[in-house]
């Protein structure tokens, strides 16, 4: 009995979340508008580098000739240089995703938001020479971003970059395959320009099974693979301006 309340617990909570995160994909506007008739899609990947999903992962782009954007916990960068170089080699993006991704620390301050994200710059420039400037929120800007800190990012050069099309393997990484893949083709039929919310840490094995498809399906339908860099138009969900 007890095993099956925590059963049915267990499943009320992850479609919470799941409800939640759909409501903040549907309702969160972002800054950017989908005017361009080019279709372009932004592979993004977060929480990451892993020894085994990350390699996989970019095993699988090499295979597939396309590049995509990886953002990074500062606190893994060292142990796992070489992932990071291999990723660096190979012409992905590398961008910011604050140092140790932990949710009450990153978002204690805005102070304590903006030396998570200088303290993961400087360990990626400790490792591969460059200084990242893009940077992505653990768990999107929504409620976090405002205009102060907007204007505190953009005087350290940061730019945000959010997402307008996941797959839900940065809750439920056990999710079948297929499943992940359906909600790709679902979460970006309305944009041509696509930014996709993966993840690539020790759990996400069923996105690398599902990869190959998601990819194979966004190049029949005609879409141009590009990376995130300091020139792509930053692409947040709307805050309250003052």
């Amino acid at each position: 009995m007890k095993n099956k309340t925590l059963s049915i617990l267990s499943f009320l909570i992850t479609g919470f979340i799941f409800y939640n995160l759909a409501k903040f994909d549907m309702n969160c506007s972002a800054e950017a508008d989908d005017n361009s008739s080019i279709k372009t899609i932004y592979l993004t990947f977060d929480d990451g580098p892993s020894y085994k999903i990350t390699n996989q992962i970019l095993n699988i782009l090499k295979e597939k000739e396309v590049k995509a954007t990886f953002f990074l916990i500062g606190n893994k960068v060292h142990d796992r240089s070489e992932i990071v170089k291999r990723i660096y080699k190979e012409g992905h993006s590398i961008g910011l995703h604050t140092y140790t991704h932990k949710m009450k620390l990153v978002y204690k301050s805005k102070d304590a938001f903006i030396e998570e994200m200088i303290k993961t710059e400087d360990a990626i420039y400790e490792v591969i020479g460059i200084r990242p400037k893009i940077i992505r929120f653990p768990g999107g800007s929504t409620g976090r971003l405002d205009e102060e800190l907007h204007e505190r990012l953009h005087q350290l050069g940061y730019k945000v970059y959010d997402w307008n099309a996941r797959i839900s393997d940065g809750y439920v990484p056990s999710k079948a395959p297929d499943v992940l893949y359906r909600e790709a083709i679902k979460t970006s039929q309305k944009w041509n320009t696509v930014f996709l919310l993966m993840h690539c840490s020790e759990t996400d094995k069923n996105t690398v099974k599902a990869l190959p498809k998601i990819i194979d399906y966004f190049k029949e339908k005609g879409y141009m693979f590009e990376t995130i860099d300091e020139n792509t138009p930053e692409y947040y969900f709307r805050y309250k301006k003052r």
